[in-house]
């Protein structure tokens, strides 16, 4: 059977041809790169782009009906305010929106009074996973839907199939509640049985995910900033690692392995991570790859790249940053070329180009 070298990275196992694993939306690249005005013809511009960098991987419309021009730019209107005073700039083709983190929530004894249990229908809740998770069966019944009906329980033979969570538990609270509510009550003993209750919503999830035809897992949790842990290593250790431990050893028991993504600086948990069960890390280009690669062998690793080098557009250091890129590859079979810290809509075509170019005639062991 012949894998694609998507799948061999995933299983750590070394592809000769490196692949990629983009964070983009720059649609004036795409403009760019292809000759066809993405916002006129999105698909054909698309379908384009597929043919030039199919390592790229991205999703095609279906439907190539034009796509309204952003007002937002980094000129005279480079922001724009809503009628509750919010700011939003633009992102992709479009505008960021606004999370009301924790806006029902006043204050720390509101925060420790709440059941996730109790209120597990979290459809309008706006925690990025937000559904209704009080009946297990029914979770899975919406996530086997998108599934082909004789699918199984298992992917086939060298698929990639996948299906991702971003609340993995971290970001559960913190969504919830919000930076500062979560913080502060973080270290309250009685907050230790509001994060079990979303740990045993979480049980629902991976329960059901393990029950899905899919080879690999994504669970996100942003666990680091730029700088390091939110939440020191103590508290990291007693509430957060042992349950990772425990659901993705759900996982693992029903065949399926685990990649966990999270922005910022990985030094300090990595190895936490990896113990916990984890076959790799997608995180951003502030984490030192190389010393990660040392020391777990064929560890899945993608984020390396930097699209401030790509901004800068000097084909000398983006030169450099791929021949480092591919240096680290060379120490692990499960690296994937990847921009970590994301290809969005104000990094240069040029610099893109250069680095999707440099890809390719480099990015082989």
């Amino acid at each position: 059977m012949t894998y694609s070298d998507r799948y061999l990275a995933l299983a750590g196992l070394a592809p000769k041809r490196i692949p990629h694993w983009e964070h983009w939306s720059c649609p004036d690249a795409e403009t760019y790169l292809t000759g066809i005005d993405y916002y006129e013809h999105p698909r054909l511009c698309r379908l384009r782009l597929q043919e030039l960098y199919p390592e790229l991987e991205l999703p095609v419309p279906a439907e190539d009906r034009p796509i309204p021009r952003p007002e937002l730019d980094l000129g005279a209107h480079s922001s724009t305010e809503d009628s509750h005073g919010r700011h939003a700039v633009r992102w992709g083709d479009g505008a960021t929106w606004h999370w009301d983190w924790g806006k029902t929530f006043r204050d720390v004894e509101s925060v420790l009074a709440f059941s996730p249990l109790v209120n597990a229908d979290f459809t309008h809740v706006p925690v990025v996973e937000s559904r209704d998770y009080s009946d297990e069966e029914k979770l899975y019944e919406a996530y086997r839907a998108h599934f082909p009906a004789d699918a199984g329980d298992r992917a086939p033979e060298g698929s990639t199939a996948s299906v991702g969570f971003y609340n993995t538990l971290f970001m559960w609270p913190l969504l919830t509640f919000g930076w500062e509510l979560f913080m502060e009550a973080s270290t309250d003993p009685r907050f230790e049985r509001v994060l079990e209750e979303f740990a045993e919503i979480n049980r629902r999830v991976f329960r059901t995910f393990a029950r899905l035809p899919v080879r690999w897992v994504i669970c996100h949790d942003d666990i680091v900033t730029t700088r390091g842990p939110v939440c020191s290593p103590r508290w990291m250790r007693r509430h957060i690692f042992p349950r990772y431990e425990e659901f993705w050893s759900l996982l693992r028991a029903a065949g399926k392995d685990v990649i966990f993504m999270s922005d910022g600086n990985m030094d300090a948990y990595a190895d936490d991570v990896l113990a916990c069960g984890a076959k790799g890390i997608v995180t951003e280009p502030y984490t030192d790859f190389k010393a990660i690669a040392r020391r777990h062998e064929n560890v899945v690793l993608a984020g390396e790249g930097d699209n401030r080098v790509l901004t800068r557009s000097d084909p000398a250091e983006i030169r450099a940053m791929v021949e480092s890129m591919v240096e680290t590859a060379r120490m692990t079979g499960g690296y994937f070329l990847c921009i970590g810290n994301h290809i969005p809509w104000n990094v240069t075509p040029e610099g893109i180009k250069r680095y999707l170019d440099l890809s390719r005639e480099l990015g082989v062991r």
